[in-house]
């Protein structure tokens, strides 16, 4: 009864502070009660349950978007890459299959909780490599993995339903410090409430990131009473920024948690089936129950069936653990005494008192947790010191959890070399001795510049060995002018750049003209559907150069702002254009667009393809005929005989064949049942699998036996390309197709 008495006066004399937290603010002004309150005992379930799911999704993402099941396409010699340390550059291809063979095992040992920090760090090691080997394919979710790897190798997530639990007794249902806890809700917490503050930017709160996303079948229900602008700008932007503001708020806290996994859950459901972002969504709901009471899983395992308990974990009195801080009530020896004689039959494996103040190791732990608090503070808005990164936005995509707000096109890219001995110039093809993947590189100046080194390096076998390189980059972030992102008269191999230091040939963001934006809408909607247009801005002094096709009929020139001349190449004919004058430019010809006025000039094209019309045209007619054909009941043998006959001399008839047969074939899959579908997706899973563990064992096997890999890889292309399965051709690279000198 006394006691139950003290139980009862030690909880009402909690301050509200503590009941929301579950700490009080004491706790947090002295070193040492901050370390005794980090090392605070905690269950080991929610924990292991996290471990599990992580470990599994990884299992799942590395052979897909990790990218082992293409490594031998991604990973090709004679390509340029674009790591964040140049001295980093990808092992032979055969060394690529270990490493991502290691990472492999590391996550399944994750997953099982066998060997754990040794399968965390050969998770980790390998992850972190591959990921800083290429910043093209940097993006945040990428970057949260990489994370949590690290925080699972600090943490003992292998206290709970772990193979290493069964074979080693001391990490068996121990307590785990309140710390391990600490950082995945405080780095899980931070992914929504950064991703929030950036969306405060003026083009996401204005809906100029993200259109047309609300013509996803997700959105259906609210299109019942909104349209899908509203659904662009009010769900999309709007409720985007309110969710990732109070995600992290709504979870931590236990009344508020159940409208969390509602909304929240709802949000990663619908990203799952928007993007392409593997096991990104999965992961994200996976830690929304590390905000749980850390017993949650013993409460759910309680409530199973016996028959099922079998293969879940003992409900064991939970050990103790040198790692944690216990208040001296915790170890009183009655209590020890009754917690001991309760884990007799469970193989306690010591009774040595666990620690009741600070010791050395609980301060390295505390503050190596608080620096990598500290750390993942300042890292998203450390961009006022990585000078060297920042461009149109601020430092690289990937880790500043900006997710979404930026939203690219290129309308434009022109390198052009000058060799210096002779005076020749020649252009390269943007993808020249670049991997497709590799397609972000044109809107930073850092993997400008390494692309620039890169190029110059591998143009000497064309015997070009000293060489200007220029690049003239047109770009357009969130629906804005079309305008150069770095200085064409800059040759880049002789530019400087510096990681610390700001970069001198990237060109400002025009933000002077966002608000062109609404009116340029404006503009598009009046068009036809056979008139397309472009939206051009550029700065005085530079000239674009331009050439019109033969099949792009109608084009002219319409001045916006700004005064440019119009320089017909050919014709040696100038024409100056001030605000609202317009001109027709001559097709198959040459022409330049000088900005001759004081301020960036504003301009746009508009042109009408008429080979894509008669094309359409002509086509619309043969599939009449066609399905006038396909559908008749009587005079099949006359039909068939004047289709032929009308399109016979046709040379795009081949053409229009294949566009039918296609559309039809999307239309049988569309039509399928639903279990068809479904095993078509499992089918397609386990050949990525399939693939990535042939490529893996024909790695290590041609290493043991010394066998030459390249006639490994070839049988495998041969094998898949008898069997209708897409495969590059061995040896071929990028280089050998889009070289143009």
């Amino acid at each position: 009864m006394k006691e139950k008495k003290e139980m009862i006066v030690k909880t009402t004399n909690k301050t509200t502070f503590e009941s929301l937290f579950g700490f009080s603010l004491d706790e947090c002004k002295r070193w040492r009660s901050l370390v005794t309150l980090l090392c605070r005992p905690m269950d080991p379930a929610s924990l292991g349950i996290m471990r599990i799911v992580f470990g599994l999704l990884m299992v799942i993402d590395i052979p897909q978007e990790r990218g082992l099941g293409h490594a031998d396409v991604r990973f090709q010699q004679n390509v340029c890459y674009f790591p964040f340390f140049n001295f980093l550059q990808p092992l032979p291809i055969q060394w690529m299959f270990v490493v991502y063979g290691f990472m492999w095992l590391g996550a399944f040992g994750i997953m099982l909780g066998f060997l754990y920090r040794l399968s965390c760090f050969l998770f980790m090691v390998p992850y972190w490599y591959i990921f800083l080997l290429d910043k093209t394919s940097w993006n945040n979710h990428s970057y949260l993995y990489g994370l949590i790897s690290v925080m699972f190798f600090l943490c003992d997530a292998n206290r709970y339903w772990s193979v290493d639990g069964l074979l080693w007794k001391s990490c068996r249902n121990s307590h785990v410090p309140l710390w391990n806890y600490t950082v995945f809700r405080f780095q899980v917490f931070l992914v929504y409430f950064y991703a929030g503050i950036k969306k405060l930017d003026l083009d996401w709160m204005f809906g100029y990131s993200m259109t047309n996303l609300s013509k996803k079948w997700v959105f259906d229900p609210f299109r019942l009473l909104m349209t899908d602008d509203q659904i662009d700008l009010y769900i999309v932007h709007l409720g985007g920024l309110t969710l990732d503001m109070f995600a992290g708020f709504l979870l931590f806290f236990d009344k508020t948690r159940p409208l969390a996994f509602f909304f929240v859950g709802s949000f990663h459901f619908m990203n799952s089936q928007m993007f392409s972002i593997g096991m990104f969504s999965y992961t994200m709901l996976a830690t929304m129950l590390i905000y749980c009471y850390a017993d949650w899983p013993r409460l759910l395992f309680r409530k199973c069936p016996q028959w099922i308990k079998i293969v879940l974990p003992s409900d064991d009195a939970i050990q103790t653990s040198s790692y944690c801080i216990y208040s001296k009530e915790d170890i009183k020896p009655e209590n020890r005494k009754k917690k001991t004689n309760e884990s007799k039959s469970k193989d306690a494996p010591s009774n040595k008192p666990p620690p009741t103040a600070p010791g050395f190791t609980h301060q390295i732990w505390t503050f190596i947790v608080l620096t990598y608090i500290a750390t993942q503070l300042v890292l998203p808005f450390s961009h006022g010191l990585t000078k060297g990164y920042n461009n149109w936005t601020n430092g690289l995509y990937g880790y500043s959890w900006d997710m979404m707000v930026h939203r690219w096109s290129t309308q434009h890219i022109r390198i052009t070399y000058v060799d210096k001995k002779t005076g020749d110039v020649g252009y390269l093809a943007p993808d020249a001795f670049n991997n497709e993947r590799h397609s972000r590189w044109s809107a930073h100046a850092d993997m400008v510049k390494q692309y620039g080194t890169c190029l110059a390096d591998r143009l000497k076998q064309y015997d070009l060995e000293d060489i200007e390189l220029y690049f003239d980059i047109w770009k357009s972030l969130n629906q804005r002018f079309q305008q150069r992102m770095f200085d064409p008269r800059v040759n880049i191999l002789e530019a400087e750049w510096h990681p610390f230091k700001k970069t001198s040939y990237v060109e400002p963001l025009l933000v002077d003209l966002s608000g062109w934006r609404e009116k340029l809408d404006q503009i598009k909607d009046q068009l036809d559907n056979h008139t397309d247009v472009v939206f051009v801005a550029d700065f005085p002094g530079l000239y674009l150069e331009n050439f019109v096709q033969e099949d792009l009929s109608n084009t002219s020139i319409t001045v916006l702002a700004g005064e440019i001349l119009v320089e017909l190449v050919d014709r040696k004919e100038n024409y100056t254009l001030s605000v609202n004058q317009s001109m027709q430019l001559p097709p198959d010809e040459f022409h330049n667009i000088h900005t001759i006025s004081e301020v960036p000039s504003c301009y746009m094209y508009m042109f009408v393809n008429t080979t894509d019309i008669d094309y359409e045209k002509k086509f619309r007619e043969y599939e009449e005929y066609f399905n006038m054909t396909k559908n008749c009941t009587d005079n099949c043998a006359e039909k068939s005989s004047n289709l032929t006959k009308k399109f016979a001399n046709d040379p795009k008839r081949d053409h229009y064949d294949q566009r039918i047969a296609k559309r039809e074939e999307r239309q049988q899959k569309i039509q399928l049942p639903a279990w068809s579908k479904f095993f078509k997706f499992i089918s397609f899973k386990l050949d990525i699998f399939r693939r990535s563990f042939t490529l893996i064992g024909g790695a290590v096997k041609c290493m043991v036996l010394q066998q030459n890999f390249e006639e490994f890889l070839t049988s495998v292309y041969e094998s898949e390309s008898s069997a209708g399965n897409n495969s590059p051709e061995p040896g071929t690279s990028p280089a050998e197709i889009s070289v143009n000198i």
